[in-house]
């Protein structure tokens, strides 16, 4: 995808973090923007600061977990502006602790925003973007799943998370895939990102009273929120600039989208793992000190 002046781009989590970044990449590029969130006033924030940049915005209530309401995103955007050619499938949100430990709202919560989520706008918005092409001479489309460096490793008390956005990146491969083999106008990516301060930390802010936790925390889930958030707020990357090289790669028809491309030694271990028939290795060889601090928090001897 090449121009973007006069196009449609559908964000969801636009209220904040990669979210609002695209949106003022797009507002800056001449793009008219849907964008979706379940964050009511960043919702309404958003939209006032992109029309005060003379950006055409509509901004919509959207808990990406319900088919129905993903729906309702992508009628309101053909309403609106009568065709969609950038769709970013990218709200998200966080749980951790030791993985036999996350409750059955834990796991709804989190595989219904990643996982349905991105499935739901894959499902939904491909289909009428290629309906848009046919009637479109030139038609030019991409679609951006953002899943996360935690799609290609499986960090320790973080399994809850990792699942969901390994499938994603299995998603995303899939339809990059499938748009292939159809010869569709239509790209695909998909965004791994590594600690980015964007608020995702803090994501059970938002978390509806549907998939709540009536118990406290556990000790493995208080200790992995405290390694989250300081982790995601002393990234140096910042969303604005994953979200410049998220552009990049929609321009030049990457797929695999990096935010710390340093980290890509960990995959390549894994994926010696997996080739040689290893056990997984240590996550922690780098850095013991870490291990040694999550088991004394834990009360490992």
């Amino acid at each position: 995808m090449k121009e973007f002046r006069n196009k449609v781009a559908v964000i969801t989590g636009g209220a904040s973090g990669f979210g609002r970044e695209f949106a003022n990449i797009g507002a800056r590029l001449g793009m008219k923007l849907v964008l979706a969130d379940v964050h009511q006033e960043g919702l309404d924030k958003a939209r006032a600061e992109l029309e005060a940049q003379v950006a055409q915005v509509i901004a919509l209530r959207c808990d990406v977990r319900k088919a129905e309401q993903v729906q309702a995103l992508a009628d309101a955007a053909m309403a609106q502006f009568g065709s969609v050619h950038l769709v970013f499938n990218n709200a998200g949100v966080g749980a951790g602790g030791l993985v036999w430990e996350n409750s059955i709202a834990d796991w709804e919560w989190v595989l219904g925003v990643n996982l349905w989520g991105v499935v739901h706008g894959v499902r939904i918005f491909t289909p009428l973007m290629l309906e848009c092409a046919k009637r479109e001479p030139g038609y030019e489309g991409h679609i951006v799943n953002t899943a996360s460096m935690a799609g290609l490793l499986n960090a320790p008390t973080m399994g809850i998370y990792n699942v969901s956005k390994h499938a994603v990146v299995s998603l995303s491969e899939s339809l990059f895939h499938d748009l292939q083999l159809i010869k569709a106008p239509i790209g695909a990516s998909v965004l791994c990102p590594y600690f980015v301060p964007t608020g995702i930390n803090q994501s059970h802010r938002n978390r509806p009273d549907d998939v709540k936790n009536e118990q406290a925390p556990t000790a493995s889930q208080v200790v992995a929120q405290a390694v989250s958030d300081k982790a995601v707020t002393s990234g140096k990357v910042t969303a604005a600039q994953v979200a410049e090289r998220t552009f990049d790669a929609i321009r030049e028809g990457r797929f695999y989208i990096y935010s710390h491309p340093h980290a890509l030694g960990n995959v390549q271990t894994r994926m010696e793992d997996i080739i040689l028939q290893r056990n997984p290795s240590d996550p922690y060889a780098a850095a013991p000190q870490i291990r040694e601090m999550l088991q004394a928090q834990l009360g490992v001897k």
